[in-house]
């Protein structure tokens, strides 16, 4: 079992644990192909928690999916429904339009998953894409070809808000204007990053601005069904270029752009690092450049603006040193950038500080804010408030484990296998994702800054290209390319869908003309993509522009 399931599986067994966490745990299942397991592991925790029907639901939803089994699947699923309202209805729709002419039952597919739509706003992100599948094949069967047909073009096997394509880049949202507070409106869909604007008494101040400048304008052009007021200030929070690339168009009025001290420094370290993986910006849009703020923050302060205080407060991390914290006291709001970004720090460039990302979290818990607005929507929506203090004890108990780790001689795999869980997480359910989408690339990036390049078992002593790597397996495999495609296949098949598109990779090298190693390689990116779709967004990403998909916005 990999290690995502196994630390799901254990978190998720815990008796207080949320909702998400299980969901998140089923779609690991289901996307790594181990129906039976899951099946296995839902029964027994659904025995041993009678009565939620949630858990009810998901056994019935696996066992669904086993052969012979339809009849006990919907026994369950229609007892699940009658225990809750709202998830065992999406479960069994969408699992009853998996079997057979929907195992004579379309009628209830069609009700369960029109009352989902109809209450939609109360699921979590994305789940709507498979609904709209599953009404199109129930609408097929009852003979209503139209709506049939206007469903199949909203339909996709993904569950998640994530969209993207090589000329719009990646969104983590469909588009949207989002109120969090009176006067604080978020943008959120129109690019890469989300950009915050504060409505003052005689303008508008924008918090960061998109990765370019029609983006960025795209976003105030929503902000314009609301005021016409001019953006008089932009805030960078950081110098990434997703948040400051599209500058020219919030600062047409002559906006005041302010960023912390370090900005300069932050903007010289993107332009010397390699470039962005993935969708991360549009088709011709490159992170280089140069921005000069009007005013640089060197310690905490208080700006009033149109009436409105915002007191900024710089940051040595996590993500990176020019952090700039922005607190709106009247709004009961702040602003904290990247900070918390999963990475550590972009996964590409040299950077990161868990000691900073401490010290940030504890300052914003310090302020005692209601709402934290990040910069990106996913971690606005899961590094909540209320997961701060649960989740900064975690990563502290984590870099421990991983400094023993280091004294102890285990490789940097050894500790990742270590799959620590900190028994703080008991406590505090809220930060149980938080920490699990963190751990592994906060353990990375930590072992990448505290040991050499010389490593135990000598790694690292020896280097090889994916070339040699891929002569040395094709003789183990008789310089066949099908024992490559049997190898991935097998890989496959016991849910180590990485490790097989690694060797299906290596295989390509040496049987570039095999048309069965092409169309292998083609599945395993897209199981990669569904597989981190609720984990990891820049592995989504990643997966999603090697595969070239061009995901639409869910509906």
């Amino acid at each position: 079992m990999n290690m995502e399931i196994a630390a799901l599986s254990q978190v998720a067994s815990w008796p207080n644990a949320d909702r998400r966490t299980r969901i998140v745990l089923a779609n690991q299942f289901m996307t790594a192909g181990l129906e039976k397991e899951g099946f296995e592991y839902f029964s027994k925790l659904s025995a041993s928690m009678e009565g939620d029907g949630l858990l009810l639901a998901l056994a019935g939803v696996f066992e669904s999916r086993l052969e012979g089994q339809a009849v006990a699947a919907i026994a369950k699923l229609d007892a699940a429904t009658s225990l809750d309202l709202g998830l065992p209805h999406y479960y069994r729709g969408t699992s009853l339009a998996g079997l057979p002419d929907c195992a004579g039952r379309a009628e209830t597919v069609v009700a369960d998953l029109e009352f989902v739509l109809m209450v939609k706003d109360q699921f979590p992100p994305g789940f709507m894409r498979p609904v709209h599948k599953a009404l199109s094949h129930a609408y097929e069967i009852l003979g209503r070809t139209d709506e049939a047909a206007q469903e199949r073009d909203r339909a996709s096997h993904l569950i998640t808000d994530y969209w993207g394509n090589p000329d719009d880049g990646f969104r983590f949202a469909r588009q949207r204007l989002v109120e969090y507070a009176q006067g604080v409106h978020v943008a959120q869909g129109y690019d890469f990053s989300d950009v915050s604007f504060v409505i003052t008494d005689n303008g508008v101040v924008a918090i960061d601005a998109t990765s370019t400048p029609d983006h960025a304008a795209a976003a105030l052009r929503e902000l314009r069904k609301i005021t016409d007021l001019p953006v008089t200030h932009v805030i960078l929070t950081h110098a990434h270029w997703d948040h400051v690339g599209g500058l020219d168009a919030l600062t047409a009025d002559g906006a005041t752009v302010i960023a912390q001290a370090h900005f300069p420094h932050e903007v010289a370290l993107q332009n010397s690092g390699p470039p962005p993986l993935g969708y991360y910006l549009p088709r011709g849009e490159t992170r280089r450049g140069e921005v000069t703020p009007d005013r640089l923050v060197e310690s905490r302060e208080s700006l009033t603006i149109g009436g409105v205080e915002f007191v900024l407060i710089p940051i040595a991390g996590g993500e990176t040193e020019d952090g700039l914290v922005i607190h709106v006291p009247s709004r009961d709001v702040v602003f904290t950038g990247d900070m918390c970004m999963p990475y550590l720090g972009s996964p590409t460039l040299a950077e990161g500080s868990a000691q900073g990302l401490f010290e940030a979290m504890q300052t914003v818990m310090d302020l005692r804010p209601r709402q934290l607005i990040h910069g990106h929507t996913s971690l606005t929506e899961n590094y909540t408030i209320e997961a701060f203090p649960g989740l900064l004890a975690s990563l502290r108990d984590l870099e421990q484990a991983i400094a023993t780790g280091i004294t102890d001689g285990l490789t940097l795999v050894e500790i990742l296998q270590l799959n620590h869980l900190p028994d703080a997480l008991r406590d505090h359910p809220a930060a149980v994702m938080p920490y699990l989408v963190t751990r592994d690339n906060f353990v990375q990036r930590l072992h990448r800054q505290r040991t050499g390049y010389w490593h135990p078992r000598g790694e690292g002593i020896e280097r090889f290209t994916s070339a040699e790597l891929a002569v040395a397996l094709d003789l183990l495999g008789g310089e066949s390319g099908a024992a490559f495609s049997a190898a991935g296949k097998e890989l496959a098949r016991r849910g180590e869908h990485a490790l097989a598109l690694r060797v299906v990779n290596l295989g390509l090298l040496r049987h570039s003309d095999a048309p069965e190693l092409d169309d292998l390689r083609q599945s395993l990116l897209e199981t990669m993509v569904a597989r981190n779709q609720m984990l990891n967004p820049f592995k989504f990403m990643h997966y999603a522009a090697l595969a070239n998909l061009n995901l639409a916005p869910a509906e």
